[in-house]
């Protein structure tokens, strides 16, 4: 599909990306000239109603956070025909940064920073009664001064929220998703460890729904807890990374949510403590 040269009101000046069933622009408002990124969804069959609906939701949250490690949501705007939405635009807050995966820094201090922003966004939003639900590399943008933003609410939801069908990300999914159980901020500490395994060792974790499941899986393809093997300790497989910094890793990806650190406003202060101890080794 070619890209438009306008959607509303705006002038599309670049394309930069794709999701599901989604395009995502930058884009100049018209009138104001402020430069955002658009998040444009399209109505072409029925099944596309659910993504809608998804992005329609993702506003309802995003709109209700304020937080410096959050991208901002700025405003949705909705297509009607004969009653019907046709189309939705999310304009969104424009960054210039690249996802975590593609921008690892070397130094264990910095990524123990990035971790800790990470934190303290997810600490609002649980503040605000909601879950990401979501997290993992690709999902939070880094910015050159190593600063962060959460991205991709598509799947938040509020605490306590029982979803309809399996919805995360096999390889960081926790078991309480794959279930279809209560998602809490345990659901977000549990993905919090994984995505942190991920950087620090580059391979995800055994889930209830390993990788090999795609996006299609099913409650037949869930594995039970005696089925997954917690991983090796991350500083079992590099003696560079600090243990404490492992043992949060590991206490963050226990499969009970009860035997996860109890919030997580609990894992931002330990990341934290941990960035001391790296900056000032005994």
């Amino acid at each position: 599909m070619s890209m438009p040269r306008s959607i509303k009101n705006f002038t599309v000046l670049a394309h930069l990306g794709d999701g599901a069933r989604s395009s995502i622009y930058a884009v100049q408002d018209n009138k104001t000239k402020q430069v955002w990124a658009l998040k444009h969804v399209l109505r072409v069959t029925e099944k596309d109603d659910r993504f809608i609906q998804q992005t329609e939701e993702e506003y309802a949250i995003g709109s209700k956070l304020d937080h410096p490690s959050i991208r901002r949501l700025e405003r949705l705007i909705k297509t009607r025909k004969f009653l019907k939405t046709t189309s939705v635009s999310l304009i969104m807050e424009l960054v210039d940064a690249t996802t975590l995966d593609k921008r690892i820094p070397k130094n264990y201090g910095d990524i123990v920073r990035i971790f800790h922003q990470v934190a303290q966004g997810l600490v609002h939003m649980h503040g605000r009664g909601f879950v990401h639900a979501d997290m993992k590399p690709t999902n939070v943008l880094v910015l050159e001064d190593l600063s962060v933003r959460i991205i991709d609410l598509g799947q938040a939801c509020s605490i306590g929220t029982v979803k309809p069908r399996i919805q995360g990300t096999p390889g960081y999914i926790a078991p309480e998703q794959a279930r279809r159980g209560e998602i809490t901020p345990q659901t977000d500490i549990y993905n919090l460890g994984a995505m942190m395994y991920w950087v620090l060792v580059r391979d995800v974790i055994p889930t209830a729904l390993p990788p090999s499941s795609g996006e299609g899986a099913d409650a037949a393809s869930v594995r039970e807890d005696h089925e997954i093997k917690l991983p090796t300790p991350p500083h079992e497989q590099n003696p560079l990374i600090h243990p404490l910094l492992s043992q949060q890793i590991m206490d963050c990806i226990q499969l009970d949510p009860k035997d996860r650190p109890e919030s997580m406003d609990v894992v931002a202060n330990r990341l934290e403590m941990i960035q001391q101890v790296l900056r000032c080794p005994a």
